[in-house]
């Protein structure tokens, strides 16, 4: 990025960081009657609905989520059921909660901020077993598919991505995208935060369920924006894409087709208003448009290294050697999201440090996206009679 995108993005963070007197003196309160709808439907698209017959994964959560074991020899077939336990266990409904006054509340795999749920998942895949080639857009409210496009789109993703190699391999490429309103009605114009906030949650729950039955998936945070845009039909003054994500590795290389020369036709699909009205709040946009990359060529600059990696200090204090579990408890990936959900029941009582070491180690190993990632972790615990704090590094 350029050093002016940088300074709008810092005074984006400034503007909208909290203090103890922003938290105070802020007189925004919620708008009832505006309350948006936390789903995208489409008026008038067909519904292609997703199996629910899928073979869960027999991995603990524990493992799947710290990569243990390692992947087996043969590639994973993706194909319908298999995508649709992907697509549920991601960011699908899990749970429904009546109110003494009738009002339905459902709750969804991945935890969002106000419960909110403004981030949707798209597919775009050639032709699976079960499923035709086009751009796909999941409809969580009746669980179900609804076709944006016909054909083999991968080639333009392809193109966006700087010719990712991982991309260029997928059967599936999935992508993220916020609807902003959805979020700011009560965050405002700190929604943008939240998008990579929420979508965070969305790709934790996803890397853990394809690493559970060995299924390659790389997350990709850097592509062409205005390309996914188009492609999926993102109306720009209020929705931006996050991420894709490669998903599978035996969908051939698609690299060398030839992505066609005539421009992707704009789509024109109506849906359903999410509220009578929406607040606009501008400095979203800004922020992103200060973020956007517009061209292949900065895709795989910031691929290659362009984007810079800071100097981390030395440690300093007391160093604490980690003292993880060598046993985990059975419980699949697949039974912890559905028992936990998008909501969190917090135990009143402390943590050992051997729990707090394998969490640890477990959260903290490497992701498979196209960024470098290096960090130093400080944390600081309390014991009987006094305090101690240790300091941890990981480098991935």
């Amino acid at each position: 990025m350029q050093h002016a995108d940088t300074d709008a993005l810092r005074s984006y963070h400034d503007a909208t960081k909290h203090s103890p007197s922003s938290v105070r003196t802020d007189g925004h309160t919620l708008d009832w009657e505006i309350q948006p709808v936390p789903y995208k439907i489409y008026e008038s698209l067909d519904a292609i609905a997703l199996p629910r017959d899928w073979t869960p994964a027999a991995m603990p959560a524990l493992d799947a989520i710290g990569g243990v074991g390692g992947a087996t020899d043969a590639i994973v077939a993706l194909d319908l059921p298999t995508l649709a336990r992907v697509l549920h266990l991601t960011a699908g409904i899990v749970r429904k909660a009546v109110s003494p006054d009738g009002h339905e509340r459902y709750f969804r795999a991945a935890a969002c901020t106000g419960a909110l749920y403004h981030v949707d998942l798209y597919v775009i895949c050639g032709a699976l077993p079960g499923l035709d080639a086009g751009v796909y857009h999941f409809s969580v409210h009746d669980f179900a598919l609804r076709r944006l496009r016909t054909g083999d789109q991968r080639g333009h993703v392809v193109a966006a991505s700087g010719t990712e190699p991982a991309i260029a391999h997928a059967p599936v490429v999935l992508a993220a995208a916020s609807t902003y309103w959805r979020n700011a009605w009560k965050y405002q114009a700190r929604a943008y935060r939240h998008c990579f906030w929420d979508s965070g949650t969305l790709l934790a729950n996803l890397l853990a369920v394809t690493a559970a039955v060995d299924l390659p998936t790389r997350v990709v945070l850097g592509f062409v924006d205005q390309t996914i845009d188009v492609l999926l039909g993102l109306d720009t003054d209020r929705e931006a894409p996050l991420a894709l994500v490669a998903l599978g590795a035996n969908g051939g290389d698609i690299s060398a087709r030839a992505v066609p020369a005539l421009p992707i036709e704009p789509l024109s699909l109506p849906t359903v208003a999410l509220s009578t009205r929406e607040v606009d709040y501008p400095a979203i946009r800004a922020a992103h448009a200060a973020s956007a990359l517009a061209a292949p060529d900065e895709v795989r600059a910031m691929r290659n290294g362009a984007t810079p990696v800071p100097a981390l200090p030395a440690p300093t204090g007391e160093t604490i050697p980690l003292r993880p579990s060598t046993t985990v408890p059975g419980e699949t990936i697949d039974a912890v999201i559905r028992r936990r959900g998008s909501s969190r029941q917090f135990a009143q009582s402390g943590i050992t440090f051997e729990e707090l070491s394998t969490m640890l180690v477990r959260a903290t190993g490497s992701i498979p996206m196209n960024m470098t990632r290096r960090s130093t972790l400080r944390i600081s615990y309390a014991i009987p009679v006094r305090q101690r704090r240790a300091e941890l590094n990981f480098e991935s």
